[in-house]
């Protein structure tokens, strides 16, 4: 398989981080990868979905999350797009520890989090529009 592409519409409720997840990795599983590499695309996937409710739609289950994944060779690569509030300062919000919602007792790690288990990640927004995060990760067991 050289290539291959989904998209997938859900709300912006917290039961479909977890559907968004499963079906991020089930995606991802005609590229063989390990379980660790599996695991850190869930792992980017929920985060990047979790800030699209809370932080892009602030709770509100009316708001609309797209997430499209392709594969390309051994490539993955997730886009989560909402259209939410949008990031005012892209590089305050990547940095750890950051969370404009501190009353919910986030952590502020989301990026950070999405960094350290995706060998890419590019953020863009604008603020009333929404924001789009792009995922990659190159699988290595692409013919195991």
């Amino acid at each position: 398989m050289n290539r291959n592409e989904m998209e997938l519409k859900f709300l912006s409720v917290s039961q479909n981080e977890g559907f968004a997840r499963a079906v991020a990795a089930a995606f991802a599983s005609q590229l063989n990868p390990t379980v660790e590499e599996l695991s850190d695309i869930r792992t980017a996937i929920s985060e990047a979905v979790t800030n699209a409710i809370i932080h892009g739609y602030e709770n509100r289950p009316d708001g609309c999350i797209t997430m499209r994944c392709e594969i390309d060779g051994n490539k993955f690569t997730a886009t989560i797009s909402d259209k939410g509030c949008g990031i005012a300062d892209i590089s305050l919000a990547r940095k750890p520890f950051y969370t404009t919602r501190p009353e919910l007792e986030r952590s502020g790690m989301g990026f950070a989090v999405m960094e350290a288990f995706m060998e890419e990640v590019e953020v863009s927004s604008t603020v009333g529009s929404g924001t789009t995060v792009v995922l990659q990760k190159t699988i290595r067991r692409i013919d195991a």
